[in-house]
């Protein structure tokens, strides 16, 4: 299609709708299906520790060390034999073992060593007697608290044991994970690659933050909140030059997502005369999985398959865009760095306000969240939902979850919830 106007824009259009199928809108979950069916873990890479955090596993850490490797006190004291431990009982110091500097004899009867908290237990001690359970007068120390055999004592492999898999696959790694890997001597990890992800906007009305903004405007806030997501969930976004609404600019901006893991686009894939992404990156090969959902915000979804690259498409609208992006970009990161992937984890709450009957889509309600004095959660709704407010959007806790047909509730009834404040939207 050229650039000639108005008219061959649309008649283009309308041959390309045509050719796209005509089938019922799918549900959320289905298009969830299908798009994790279309995607696959990245491949693993060997990363310093110290730059491992928040990635995921490729495989498990197995201990290369057992610790503690030897018997040590877990606190500061006195090693002796649990039978000379009795109160009143006067033992000969016989020497110290600070942490790391292991005592090489053995306690005999009567004897004792001091120990620091981490110090190895020598050999013939079986119990420790705290310093602030003991007097000590020169090289002799009274037992003013019986012992008990065993107490104090970390036992050799007691955290773990060499061969363990102490970190298993799959798992996104806390900082606990990285001082636990370090402990079993990991200097290098084994995670999935980071998946590479290409953000492209589209639309002749869309300028970038602080751009001169065109007559009738307005400034892309879709680019950068996705990317900021992608960031947040692991990726590496990459953002590419705003497309014109034409067919030709979307593909020459579309050629520059080879070598990317996913493609995201935002808006350009509804039923307007301009929206153009299907037959734009049709010319580059795009073959399309599904396209609208039944859902809102968000209809106008689309998924599939641009040669190596997979695309998934969300709405121009920013609450859309972002509805969507928790509903099926999160879970497609997930799945792409080796985790487990699948719908938002949800929440019970009650509604704080009545809400209508639904209609035929499934509905996500924003909503604030609120404790009330009986410690439940209430969650209530924004009175006007428009897809285009990014201001509320932005002060919602949660989206209150209205499946099809769904009847009107009233104010303190029963409803499901994802949490927005607690999964990093």
């Amino acid at each position: 299609m050229t650039d000639g106007g108005f008219g061959s824009k649309l008649v283009e259009f309308t041959r390309e709708y045509a050719r796209m199928p005509q089938s019922a809108m799918i549900t959320v979950d289905e298009a969830r299906t299908r798009i994790l069916a279309g995607l696959h873990p990245m491949p693993a890479e060997i990363v310093a520790l110290a730059n491992a955090w928040n990635r995921v596993t490729a495989e498990p850490v197995l201990a290369r060390l057992t610790q503690p490797p030897s018997d040590v006190s877990a606190m500061d004291g006195y090693a002796l034999r649990a039978i000379d431990g009795g109160l009143r009982a006067a033992l000969r110091v016989i020497g110290a073992a600070p942490a790391g500097h292991p005592f090489e004899g053995a306690v005999g009867t009567g004897q004792t060593v001091r120990l620091f908290t981490g110090s190895v237990v020598p050999a013939g001690a079986d119990a420790i007697l705290l310093q602030e359970d003991a007097e000590r007068l020169g090289d002799t120390v009274v037992v003013t608290e019986a012992v008990v055999a065993g107490r104090h004592i970390r036992r050799a492999g007691q955290d773990f044991s060499k061969g363990d898999a102490v970190i298993a696959a799959g798992r996104r790694i806390t900082a606990r994970d990285v001082g636990l890997a370090a402990a079993a001597n990991h200097p290098w990890l084994s995670v999935h690659r980071k998946p590479r992800v290409a953000i492209l906007a589209t639309g002749d009305e869309i300028a970038m933050p602080g751009e001169p903004i065109p007559s009738g405007g307005i400034v892309s806030s879709n680019s950068h909140a996705l990317a900021a997501l992608v960031r947040a969930m692991g990726g590496e976004p990459t953002v590419l030059p705003v497309a014109k609404d034409t067919t030709e600019a979307i593909a020459a901006v579309a050629d520059q997502a080879g070598g990317f893991d996913l493609l995201v686009t935002t808006g350009g894939a509804s039923v307007g005369d301009h929206d153009l992404v299907l037959s734009g990156l049709r010319t580059r090969g795009l073959v399309v999985d599904f396209w609208q959902v039944a859902m809102r915000p968000g209809k106008p979804l689309l998924f599939g398959q641009m040669g190596s690259v997979p695309v998934l498409g969300l709405p121009g609208n920013p609450v859309s865009a972002m509805v969507c992006a928790a509903l099926f970009l999160l879970p497609a990161l997930a799945l792409m760095q080796g985790l487990p992937a699948g719908p938002p984890p949800t929440v019970s709450a009650i509604l704080g306000a009545p809400v209508k009957a639904n209609d035929r889509r499934a509905d996500h309600l924003r909503a604030t969240v609120t404790v009330d004095e009986r410690g439940r959660v209430v969650v209530t709704p924004f009175p006007v939902q428009d897809s285009a407010m990014l201001r509320r959007l932005a002060s919602a806790d949660a989206l209150v979850l209205r499946a099809p047909h769904a009847p009107a509730l009233p104010a303190g009834a029963e409803v499901t919830v994802i949490r927005l404040d607690t999964s990093g939207i």
